[in-house]
């Protein structure tokens, strides 16, 4: 399947900044009309579409909250009165709390955590399988999950709870994938090590890569356009015997 279809369109939810950013330009670059979603970050996403349009590429910007399952409807219903049919989606809208320990996490939290790591991962899936699937009509695709390594490190003293959520993502990519393998689908996910990126600001450690690079072995943390290139990998021809599997994209950490 070409992916890269004038007629078809890759939706990157969370993709007004850091990887989800950097996803979206990337695809349009490699030919992709892009739809990005956003939560708050109204302005970043609107320039985002212009970067990229300025550059030739076709996109466009919804807001939804993934964790909300109307919104979720919302966006694809956006997204099938374009007039390409959809033909990827990549899982990256998420969130983490401050840093903190488990004896000091409420419910409110974790349910926050939770229902747009997890919840909203579901959700937006489950959509995509139901206009991508064969059994229903549709031509195939491919969906590309973002995980992390917290998920196999445990983010002890600091995120246990964002850790935990991506435990599940694993969980997912792999029971999803071999749901709907017959069906034209392959679904896997990339799990980002320290990566430079806004999210370790919101979480109250801005220098946060700085201090523990030196437990990386390649002595860095990565780059936003390191992890894009490894979603557009997955989502391409190149990887089309591959399912059901977890990317590392951590330096080794």
């Amino acid at each position: 399947m070409n992916l890269t279809s004038p007629t078809t369109t890759l939706l990157v939810t969370g993709g007004s900044r850091g990887i989800g950013a950097a996803v979206a330009r990337l695809a349009a670059r490699q030919g992709h009309t892009v739809c990005l979603s956003y939560h708050q970050q109204r302005e970043q996403a609107e320039a985002l579409v212009a970067q990229i349009r300025a550059e030739g590429g076709h996109a466009l910007a919804v807001q939804a909250d993934v964790a909300v399952e109307a919104d979720v409807l919302r966006l694809f219903e956006r997204l099938d009165a374009e007039p390409g049919r959809l033909v990827g989606l990549v899982n990256n809208a998420g969130m983490l709390e401050r840093q903190a320990r488990v004896i000091d996490m409420d419910a409110a939290r974790l349910r926050r955590v939770f229902d747009t790591n997890v919840v909203g991962s579901f959700l937006c899936a489950r959509e995509a399988v139901r206009r991508m699937s064969t059994a229903r009509g549709g031509t195939g695709g491919a969906i590309v999950n973002l995980s992390s390594r917290a998920a196999r490190l445990g983010s002890p003293g600091e995120f246990v709870d964002y850790a935990a959520s991506k435990g599940a993502i694993d969980s997912f990519t792999i029971g999803l994938a071999r749901e709907v393998a017959a069906e034209g689908i392959r679904v896997n996910a990339v799990a980002p090590g320290l990566i430079e990126t806004e999210i370790h600001a919101s979480s109250g450690e801005p220098g946060r890569v700085e201090r523990l690079k030196a437990g990386v072995p390649m002595q860095r943390g990565g780059h936003p356009d390191e992890v894009a290139r490894a979603v557009l990998w997955l989502l391409s021809a190149e990887a089309s015997y591959i399912t059901g599997t977890v990317l590392d994209v951590s330096g080794g950490r």
